[in-house]
C-alpha cells in the first residue's frame, strides 16, 4: 500500500471516531519505553492498533501548555509527511499528534 493511501486510511479511521490512548502523554523515558514496548508486542503489523496505542489524534494536542503536532516532533520528516519512529513508520499529517511526541 502506498503512503497516500495509508495516510487516507489513517485519516478515515481517526475521523470516524477511533478511540485512541491519547492520554496520558509520554512525559518520561519510562513512559516512552512502556508505549514503545506495547507497540512492538501488541501492534507490530496492525495499523489500527498502532494508532490506538500511540494515541494518535487528527488534531493537535496541547499538553502542559505546549502544542504537540506531528510537524514539530523530532520523528517527523517534513517533506515526506512521515513519522520515522521505528515502531510506527507511518505517513502522517502535520497537524496530527500522538503521545510519543518529542522536541
Amino acid at each position: 500500500m502506498d503512503t497516500e493511501t495509508t495516510r487516507a486510511d489513517i485519516a478515515m479511521l481517526l475521523s470516524s471516531g477511533l478511540k485512541t490512548e491519547a492520554w496520558p502523554r509520554a512525559e518520561t523515558s519510562a513512559d516512552v519505553n512502556k508505549i514503545v514496548g506495547r507497540l512492538q508486542v501488541e501492534a507490530a503489523d496492525d495499523l489500527e492498533k498502532k494508532l490506538i496505542v500511540a494515541g494518535f489524534t487528527d488534531y493537535t494536542v496541547e499538553a502542559d501548555e505546549i502544542e504537540q503536532p506531528c510537524e514539530t516532533c523530532m520523528y517527523y520528516q517534513v517533506h515526506a509527511k512521515f513519522c520515522e519512529l521505528p515502531e510506527l513508520m507511518l505517513p502522517v499529517e502535520p497537524e496530527w499528534s500522538c503521545r510519543l511526541w518529542r522536541i
